[in-house]
């Protein structure tokens, strides 16, 4: 023990001594990281409690009985904790077929936004063509321009779907594509779905990094300009690829403007979970319970319900966050 403060003494002897020489430049050198960091930390926590702390309330509402909304000694940790709530939503929302449905959708959305936002960022960033800088102000535009302005063209386009008025002249009609997946598919084809934009616009800055030399060093190898892109440039580009499919799913995932315009009656979770309140109060009436739902008690199966909704997308960045961080970093921002 007594070493220890005689170490700890000899070791303050020295820092004195330091900053003496210095003018009392390293203590405050050393303050002013100390204060840094304190106040770093005091942000990140305060904007990962800003970011959390709702989470967690409808956390804390999706396991209370009804009773505890209006117990007043009751904050964030349930009196009377119960599982009825997700045994309720499950059935008023057909929770299981509307995951499956959510699931297939975004899944095959995803993956066909990010197959046509590579091969077009790619050619933004590795090729010189017609007009390049027009074309790509026009995707900067797909970015800045929300979707909801062209509702009603998407709307009639694929309502009398017609290719340069080919099928009309054929068979005296057009072709209504509504109530399908078709119209989605064909605009994330074209590049036109959901963010399209921003995938294109990551995944050219991220091409952009990569040293032209191992391009021409395939093309010295034998390779074509497909095959460079197959087995050399599409591989090293898994972080971004990652990112971008993480984005589209997710923004899939939580989508009702294209599911509602497009997809009709399918059963997806953002369709659902708008109408939890309707459903519980239908329900209540059927089984002739005399009362109607409270607004208290409709707000904690919609957030019951939401609880339900992202648990596949938390265990999706738990699975993925290290791709996904790689991919930020590696990106860049070159012009």
């Amino acid at each position: 023990m007594m070493t220890k403060t005689k170490q700890r003494k000899k070791q303050w002897a020295k820092f004195l001594e330091r900053n003496k020489k210095s003018g009392g430049y390293l203590l405050k050198s050393i303050a002013a990281e100390k204060t840094y960091k304190l106040v770093r930390a005091v942000l990140l926590f305060g904007l990962c409690f800003l970011i959390l702390q709702p989470l967690l309330n409808k956390l804390s509402l999706s396991f209370m009985e009804e009773r505890d909304l209006y117990d007043p000694t009751v904050v964030s940790i349930p009196r009377h904790f119960t599982l009825a709530n997700y045994v309720l939503v499950n059935k008023l929302i057909g929770f299981w077929k509307a995951l499956f449905n959510t699931l297939w959708v975004a899944l095959l959305i995803s993956f066909t936004q990010v197959a046509f936002a590579t091969l077009v960022g790619y050619g933004f960033a590795r090729f010189n063509f017609p007009l390049k800088k027009f074309w790509f102000a026009c995707v900067l535009l797909v970015i800045v321009v929300p979707p909801q302005t062209i509702m009603s063209s998407l709307y009639l386009h694929f309502r009398y779907f017609d290719v340069l008025g080919i099928i009309k002249l054929i068979t005296g009609q057009t072709i209504n594509l509504q109530n399908s997946i078709i119209p989605y598919v064909l605009l994330c084809m074209g590049c036109m779905g959901l963010k399209n934009g921003l995938y294109i616009f990551l995944i050219r800055q991220y091409f952009r990094n990569i040293p032209k030399e191992l391009e021409e060093a395939a093309y010295v190898d034998g390779c074509g300009t497909f095959s460079t892109f197959f087995r050399i440039m599409l591989p090293d580009a898994k972080p971004i690829l990652v990112s971008c499919f993480l984005f589209a799913f997710v923004w899939q995932w939580t989508d009702s403007f294209y599911s509602k315009l497009f997809l009709g009656n399918i059963k997806l979770l953002p369709k659902m979970l708008t109408s939890i309140s309707g459903l519980l109060s239908d329900y209540i009436n059927s089984i002739g319970a005399g009362v109607k739902a409270t607004v208290g008690y409709s707000q904690m199966m919609i957030s019951t319900g939401m609880i339900m909704a992202i648990i596949p997308l938390i265990i999706i960045y738990i699975v993925a966050q290290k791709g996904f961080v790689e991919s930020l970093s590696r990106t860049g921002i070159k012009m």
